[in-house]
């Protein structure tokens, strides 16, 4: 299992990789610029910005377009390159790759760039302040969901049929159709401003946790839900599960020490990856409940047209994801001996 777990953690690089790769391209092909979104600038200095910031080469420009050194205007840059197409398309595509190559190696040294909204604060110290809240906020909606999925799917498995059933998986059918900008706003309304039970916004405890998590994993709580009572109607059906009632086992432990242990294989797989998707998924209720976290610097970064926080979050959020998709592969070896992973 040790070699197993060594190749898949040599494995991170490469998708991280394409991941840094991707997201590179998709802001470099959106429309404007970091410098856009703020009020004009003269285009002196916004040209000592973009070559501060790698967005300009003079290299490239020597190389394809040397007269766009010389355009002191928008307009007069504009129409150098509505003159020469060809060249002005190359010279973004090296200049293009000048500033890959630039932010690849800031990558691999641990260093998420600047933030060209924000030039007193780094990507680093974003993530730093941010990151640690996320993260309490997708394990604290994880907890939830698994709480409320499991006890759910359970009682559903063993009462199949009957009222508890039906109304476990309507709950997770009403669970997986409202979205969490919905239920959040809902939940505000009635436990905030109506019975004044919790705060409504910001993060200065855990009281302030308990809406964001319960909005955050209720979708996941009704997945899990749905494929405990799946597991769990597959599970007692077998042979051995007959032999333990046989033997005279009580109903609970051949439900909670044969059946259960079996039935949360498949459900370790969603697990690890729901956690990566939860702290994915955070950036719409952190956004409704006001946290400035990860989801906040996401969203900064799209609105301000800066790509740096932005990159850093797919970054961040992919590297979590495999993490805990190489500790799902782990466990099934744990809760199953019968497994043998690397082999």
């Amino acid at each position: 299992m040790g070699r197993y777990a060594l190749r898949r953690l040599l494995g991170i690089f490469p998708v991280l990789l394409v991941v840094f790769t991707l997201s590179f391209l998709l802001m470099r092909l959106a429309p404007g610029g970091p410098f856009d979104a703020e009020k004009p600038v003269p285009p002196e200095v916004k040209r000592n910005l973009e070559l501060k910031y790698h967005l300009r080469e003079p290299a490239c420009e020597a190389r394809f377009l040397p007269a766009l050194a010389e355009a002191r205007t928008p307009s007069a840059e504009k129409a150098l390159r509505a003159e020469s197409p060809w060249a002005s398309r190359a010279e973004r595509v090296c200049t293009g790759a000048y500033q890959y190559g630039w932010l690849l190696a800031n990558y691999v040294q641990g260093d998420f760039g600047p933030s060209y909204k924000y030039k007193d604060r780094s990507v680093n110290e974003f993530i730093a302040s941010g990151l640690p809240v996320t993260i309490q906020l997708g394990l604290l909606a994880m907890c939830f969901a698994l709480l409320i999925g499991l006890c759910a799917g359970l009682l559903a498995a063993m009462r199949h049929n009957a009222w508890e059933d039906h109304a476990a998986m309507g709950m997770a059918l009403l669970g997986i159709s409202i979205p969490n900008f919905v239920l959040g706003p809902i939940l505000i309304m009635v436990f905030s401003l109506s019975l004044l039970w919790l705060p409504p916004a910001r993060w200065e405890g855990i009281e302030y946790m308990l809406l964001p998590a319960f909005t955050l994993g209720s979708a996941y709580a009704a997945y899990i839900a749905r494929l405990t009572r799946g597991g769990m109607l597959e599970v007692i059906r077998q042979d051995y599960i007959r032999t333990a009632r046989a033997k005279g086992l009580t109903e609970r432990t051949v439900v909670v020490r044969h059946g259960f242990r079996n039935a949360m294989i498949p459900l370790a797989t969603v697990v690890a990856f729901d956690i990566g998707a939860l702290l994915g998924g955070a950036v719409i209720t952190e956004t409704v409940f006001e946290w400035n976290a990860m989801g906040r610097m996401f969203i900064e970064g799209l609105r301000n047209l800066d790509p740096n926080p932005v990159m850093a979050f797919f970054v961040v959020i992919a590297l979590f994801a495999i993490v805990f998709n190489l500790l799902a592969d782990i466990t099934y070896a744990v809760l199953d001996p019968r497994i043998r992973i690397g082999e």
